[in-house]
């Protein structure tokens, strides 16, 4: 591997690093319908404030979601919406998963 195909996969780690944490992707789903607050995020997760906006931080870091100020309020909504389509795999490998477990079993 060289330098750049090193650098490419360490790119794409960081992206999978910040969805690595269930109130993260939680917040990834949620924002998927609509941009919200943080405010509503907190109250969904049942988080501190703090908690909520250090999770939205490595999100967007990471370029996953874009924030917006409206008035004293800042909101999130997915900057790159095809991340959902990683929701999508990851389910099916869980199912292939329990298929495979299942067999084992029987």
């Amino acid at each position: 591997m060289d330098a750049k195909q090193k650098k490419r996969y360490e790119v794409r780690a960081n992206v999978l690093k910040a969805l690595a944490h269930p109130s993260r992707l939680f917040m990834v789903e949620e924002l998927s319908g609509k941009s919200r607050c943080v405010c509503e995020l907190r109250e969904m997760i049942g988080d501190d404030f703090s908690t909520v906006s250090k999770h939205l931080s490595v999100l967007k870091n990471a370029g996953i979601v874009q924030d917006t100020k409206q008035g004293t309020q800042v909101y999130y909504s997915l900057k790159i919406p095809c991340v959902l389509n990683f929701f999508t795999c990851a389910e099916k490998v869980l199912k292939q998963n329990l298929a495979e477990q299942k067999k084992i079993l029987e």
